[in-house]
């Protein structure tokens, strides 16, 4: 968040890299989503969902948010 790169964000940027190569004629598009488990937990909180059910949710709403990024990214 203070604007450097991580060892994950240089790991992904390689992966990338390597899928460009591989497929050069699909568009990659890349999507910042560190805060988007951070969104999920609030929605939950909101929602009222007990603390056993948020475990199994969390990675669902978190690629929805992500899907979300993504189309207003495109509109």
């Amino acid at each position: 968040m203070n604007g450097t790169s991580s060892d994950r964000v240089e790991k992904t940027k390689e992966f990338i890299h390597k899928l460009k190569c591989r497929f050069p004629k699909i568009e990659i598009e890349e999507i910042d989503e560190r805060l988007t488990t951070v969104a999920a937990h609030k929605t939950m909180n909101f929602l009222e969902i007990n603390k056993t059910k948020k475990r199994g949710i969390v990675d669902t709403i978190s690629a929805v948010y992500i899907l979300e990024i993504y189309m207003n990214k495109n509109k």
